[in-house]
């Protein structure tokens, strides 16, 4: 074997070895992500408040999501990206072991703050290294890494219910999401950090400035989506009492479930199809779901549909869209970090619009207001597509 072989070799291996790495920084964090529900009402009694104080950590969470997301992109363009990753999942695995001691409420805001600055980080970091690594080639491996975080959001609930029934106590499961982030670090840090693509494309590079606006716009989007039909379908099912409350459960966990087996499809589907198309025909797919949900409002096979469908359109488009971009403009830290803002902006303000017009308008507007949003999606995506194939000469 010659020396060049050798240097492919060694190449390969470091880039099998960097995406499992990642993979297994994206469950850690699906795991703490989906930890703090089931362990709310535990945190609520060690800081003796009740469960309305205590929902303050998820705006605390999503203040430091936003931050984190923010800076971490400009972090991982101007440093190694393994060492930043490694040190933020530490940072990540303190706070988590500092849950259970948190005395205060505003002491547990504080570790939770940062907390949340750590997730933003590792968010923006796997997503923007494996593309830097896999470069055109990114699709599947990027559907991939968030079918990851699928798998590790379902394994959080599971070990806080192990730790209620072995301690009585789901906070303490906080220690076990802690232990299982540091073996993710000690993973990476051995291997070498993957050289920064700005871009593959030249041309579509300058336009930098316009995709960011519209993929974080896109995001924005999404994000309202996922997040307003996930918190809100139980409290719609139970309103307009299609079933029982065990039903509107079964719901959302149809929904999160689709998400994830929607992602695993996506990773052969995106050796398959051209990306774009698979945008397409994602956001055709919830819109039609959405339609139905519309026009059946009392039906069951309706709002099961829905659950199971937009849960599957939705799964994809994310790291489908991410996979498209870096293909016309090549990624940086500091795009990734913008486009995450958008998606945790979505999350944070759709969810509570709708909170306000259920109240005053009634359950039909959390569909009505889903149906708008993934037309506003469809049609920023329509623009997207065209500016990537503009000529660069137009936009002088």
């Amino acid at each position: 074997m010659g020396q060049q072989e050798v240097s492919q070799f060694t190449m390969s291996r470091a880039k099998i070895a960097s995406t499992i790495g990642y993979y297994g920084a994206f469950i850690a964090l699906g795991i703490t992500v989906a930890a703090l529900g089931p362990t709310l009402p535990g945190l609520a009694a060690h800081t003796r408040t009740g469960l309305a104080a205590i929902s303050v950590l998820f705006t605390a969470r999503s203040l430091g999501y936003l931050v984190g997301s923010f800076q971490g992109g400009r972090l991982y363009d101007r440093l190694p990206g393994h060492p930043v990753l490694t040190t933020v999942l530490l940072l990540m695995a303190a706070m988590l072991a500092s849950i259970p001691f948190a005395p205060e409420l505003w002491v547990l805001v504080a570790v939770v703050l940062i907390l949340g600055v750590a997730e933003g980080m590792v968010e923006v970091g796997s997503n923007t290294l494996l593309l830097w690594i896999h470069r055109a080639n990114a699709a599947p491996f990027v559907n991939a890494l968030h079918f990851f975080f699928g798998v590790g959001a379902f394994l959080g609930p599971i070990v806080a219910a192990q730790s209620l029934s072995l301690t009585d106590d789901t906070v303490y499961s906080y220690w076990v999401f802690a232990l299982l982030a540091l073996p993710v670090a000690g993973w990476l840090i051995r291997l070498p950090s993957p050289q920064k693509v700005v871009s593959e494309n030249a041309p579509s590079a300058r336009r930098e400035p316009v995709w960011i606006a519209l993929v974080a716009g896109f995001f924005f989007l999404y994000a309202g989506v996922e997040h307003s039909f996930g918190g809100w379908i139980y409290t719609y099912a139970t309103t307009m009492n299609p079933g029982t409350e065990t039903t509107a459960a079964y719901l959302a966990s149809a929904f999160w479930g689709a998400i994830t087996v929607g992602r695993l499809l996506a990773i052969l589907l995106a050796v398959r199809i051209q990306l774009h198309r698979m945008v397409w025909a994602s956001l055709a797919g919830c819109l039609l779901c959405t339609g139905v949900f519309l026009l059946f409002p009392g039906s069951v096979w309706a709002v099961w549909l829905a659950s199971a469908g937009l849960g599957l359109g939705l799964a994809s488009i994310v790291p489908t869209t991410l996979a498209y971009v870096g293909r016309q403009m090549g990624i940086t830290g500091r795009a990734t970090g913008w486009f995450f803002v958008g998606l945790g902006s979505g999350a944070m303000t759709i969810p509570w619009l709708i909170g306000q017009l259920f109240e005053q308008v009634g359950p039909r507007a959390m569909v009505v207001t889903i149906l708008v949003e993934l037309l506003l999606a469809l049609g920023l995506f329509f623009l997207m597509t065209r500016y990537a194939t503009r000529p660069l000469r137009s936009q002088a």
